[in-house]
Formats: C-alpha cells, sequence, structure tokens
C-alpha cells in the first residue's frame, strides 16, 4: 500500500463503535437546541460526541460567526491533533472558515495521524486547505447541526453510511442527473461550494492549482445566475479547470432558475471537453450525497449519470 493509499484508507474507511468524535462549528453559529439534536443523532450510531468550545460560541462582535477566529481555529487545531479523537464533523456553514486558514500550524496538523473531517459549504475553504497542504482527503457532507439533514432522513442516511460504512464500492446520483456532456472520466475528485472556491482563488498560486486529472464537483445555494457566472468565469480565468478529466455539478438550491444555470453550465463548462454532469445531488438540497473530496473516483455520464467511488476498508490505527 502507497502513502497516499494508507491515508486514504486512515480517512476514508468506517469508524468503529465507541469512536470518540469532535464537534467544531469553523464558521457560523448554531442554535442549542440544534446542537444537542446532532449529539443525539451521533450518540444514536454508536459514536461519542465530543463539543468543542466553538460549538457553542458566540463572537463578541460578529454574530455570523461562532466564536473568534483563534477559538474557532484551535479547535480545529486541537480536535485533528487530539489522538483520541477519530473524527471531526462541522456542525455549520455559513461565513468564516477562510478566516481560519492563515492561523493553523500545517506542521503540527502535518504530523498528527490524519482523519475524517466532515462538512460542506463554507467547510470547502478547510476541505482545500487540508487536500493542499497535507495531502488528507475529506467528506464534503451536509452539517450535523443544520435542518438540512436532521430533517432529512434521505441525507441523514447517506451521512451514516460514509461515517460508519460498510466499505466497498459506491456510487451517488439522483433522479434528476443529466448528461450534458457524454463520457467517462476518473481521477481526483475535488471542489465543493463553488463561492468558496472563487473567494479563496486569489490566495493560492498556480503550484497548488494543478488540477491535472481531477474531477472538478461544484454547487451552491442562494445565489443568482449572474453570480454563479460571475464565479465560473473567475475560475476559468485563473485556470481552476486546467487539465480536469471531468465536472459534475450539484444542486443549485435556491440560485438562479435552474434552467438558466444549465444554460450557463453548456456556455462555460462544455468547451472545456469532458464529460459534464448536473444536478447530481450533492450540495444544498433535498437528500443531499456525502461525497469524499480527494479520493479516486470515477463519473460516468450516459443515460444513468452516476460518480462511484470505491472506499477503503479499515486499516490499522
Amino acid at each position: 500500500m502507497t502513502a497516499a493509499q494508507g491515508t486514504a484508507a486512515a480517512v476514508l474507511a468506517p469508524l468503529a463503535p465507541g469512536a470518540r468524535v469532535a464537534l467544531v462549528a469553523p464558521s457560523g453559529p448554531v442554535e442549542e437546541n440544534r446542537v444537542a439534536r446532532a449529539v443525539s443523532l451521533l450518540r444514536g450510531w454508536g459514536l461519542e460526541p465530543v463539543l468543542m468550545p466553538s460549538a457553542t460560541a458566540r463572537h463578541p462582535r460578529a454574530r455570523y460567526l461562532s466564536g473568534e477566529d483563534a477559538v474557532r481555529a484551535r479547535d480545529v487545531q486541537d480536535a485533528w491533533c487530539d489522538p483520541s479523537v477519530e473524527a471531526i464533523f462541522c456542525i455549520r456553514g455559513g461565513y468564516g472558515s477562510v478566516r481560519l486558514l492563515d492561523a493553523l500550524d500545517a506542521d503540527a496538523m502535518r504530523a498528527a495521524r490524519p482523519k475524517p473531517l466532515h462538512g460542506s459549504s463554507d467547510v470547502t475553504a478547510l476541505h482545500e486547505w487540508l487536500r493542499e497542504q497535507l495531502g488528507v482527503p475529506t467528506w464534503f457532507s451536509p452539517m450535523v447541526a443544520s435542518l438540512a439533514l436532521l430533517d432529512d432522513e434521505a441525507a441523514t442516511a447517506d451521512l451514516r453510511r460514509a461515517v460508519l460504512g460498510p466499505a466497498g464500492e459506491r456510487w451517488w446520483t439522483s433522479p434528476a442527473a443529466e448528461a450534458l456532456v457524454p463520457g467517462t472520466a476518473e481521477g481526483t475528485l475535488v471542489g465543493g461550494n463553488l463561492s468558496l472556491l472563487a473567494m479563496t482563488i486569489g490566495a493560492r498560486g498556480r503550484p497548488v492549482l494543478d488540477h491535472s486529472g481531477c474531477i472538478a464537483l461544484l454547487e451552491d445555494i442562494t445565489e443568482d445566475t449572474y453570480r454563479v457566472d460571475g464565479y465560473l468565469v473567475s475560475l476559468l480565468r485563473a485556470g481552476w479547470f486546467d487539465g480536469v478529466t471531468g465536472v459534475a455539478l450539484g444542486s443549485w438550491f435556491e440560485c438562479g432558475p435552474l434552467e438558466e444555470i444549465r444554460e450557463l453550465a453548456v456556455e462555460l463548462l462544455a468547451p472545456l471537453g469532458v464529460p459534464l454532469v448536473f444536478e447530481l445531488g450533492f450540495g444544498h438540497g433535498p437528500a443531499a450525497h456525502t461525497l469524499p473530496l480527494g479520493a479516486r473516483g470515477r463519473l460516468v455520464a450516459d443515460g444513468r449519470p452516476r460518480l462511484e467511488v470505491d472506499v477503503p476498508e479499515r486499516g490499522p490505527r
């Protein structure tokens, strides 16, 4: 087994019963009752949730942040470096993760044993940082303290399958999935929330933007069509799509009219000449999937569009 395969096995393999898992809020604040529901959910799965300070913190100035930057960054790093913690769940998105990146000690986190990190939306900033700085895959999943997960049985079931298994081949699709450019692509899964990817593009250079051999996953929420247009053009001009082997688009929940988003995708992304799938079912929409970023996958754009990933068995800890 190569070092990369070993890292993937350590991070993507199912957790064992009784595993201690940290709940952190790297972005926005979370209502107390939702935190309690998240704890109850994870306990019901046989896990041992550990609330980090940010989970119940409030920023003294900014009501859109769960706590001061130092508190939120320390929680992420402490949970990552704590050998007794087997996984990290980011409990809410919103805004704020990008403010933590420069406060994280990459060397200290690189020296720690890698572990699964779950989250989506604003947590895209952390997903990208962990993949680029530590070479670690992560799980792009609905937040465990969000109603989008807690009140959605299908989304909860898919997250549970990612957390507890079984291992082996998995594939994801949705009833609305459509192949806009047919074909099959293989590569490392990268991406996440489109607006966050555009937000962080200015702080990163060409070496870390080499997505050759990658499959891009993109989704967003509450963005007008013209803003989605701007984000895509920004990534295209920055070379973010250079070398990708395929593009999978998830949900565009409460964005501009869906047909406009579809037409925009055809206009801007079809010229890349790689397989392109629309509405694959990950992101902010109902029944949202939990997908592994940084893992190898296969995108099939045909009459039954889908994304396939082989999840490894649990190795020695």
